[in-house]
């Protein structure tokens, strides 16, 4: 089953079981998903590595929404965003364990043989291709500086 076509169908339970907050978000998503698919130039289907950056942008925004929140002291609007980010996260690809990510870091600066900072661009370039949505960005880029600062 495509992603479109669970997102459409968790639509159709959400609003049986009136859940209006799940509801939302996958109405966010089914919205994204089709402003991507209807782009000028493309064929009105979404490649699967496209869907991934689309859950991962929609994704990071709730948490940078919350964040802000809590920071202006709405945890009533704090709240709202931290459900509909975990809503997000059931559709996005599983996670790798920070372990996984510390040995791609570790091959792909031993393979790119980095040796310092000025290769950073060079090396998360490389991680974050070879990751793909994976890894959390913020993860693999405190990784790779620390490991290029040693």
């Amino acid at each position: 089953m495509s992603l479109a076509d669970r997102i459409n169908s968790d639509i159709k339970s959400a609003i049986k079981a009136r859940e209006k907050e799940k509801l939302e978000a996958l109405r966010a998503i089914k919205a994204a998903l089709l402003v991507e698919a209807t782009k000028e130039g493309g064929d009105g289907t979404v490649a699967e590595d496209s869907e991934h950056k689309i859950l991962n942008k929609l994704y990071k925004q709730r948490k940078d929404a919350a964040q802000i929140y809590v920071e202006q002291g709405r945890e009533d609007l704090a709240e709202i965003e931290k459900f509909q980010s975990s809503v997000i996260e059931v559709y996005l690809p599983e996670q790798m364990s920070e372990e996984e990510v510390h040995e791609a870091v570790d091959g792909l600066i031993a393979q790119l043989n980095a040796s310092g900072p000025q290769d950073m661009g060079k090396v998360m370039g490389a991680v974050m291709a070879k990751l793909q949505g994976k890894a959390d960005g913020n993860l693999v880029s405190s990784l790779v500086k620390s490991k290029l600062l040693k």
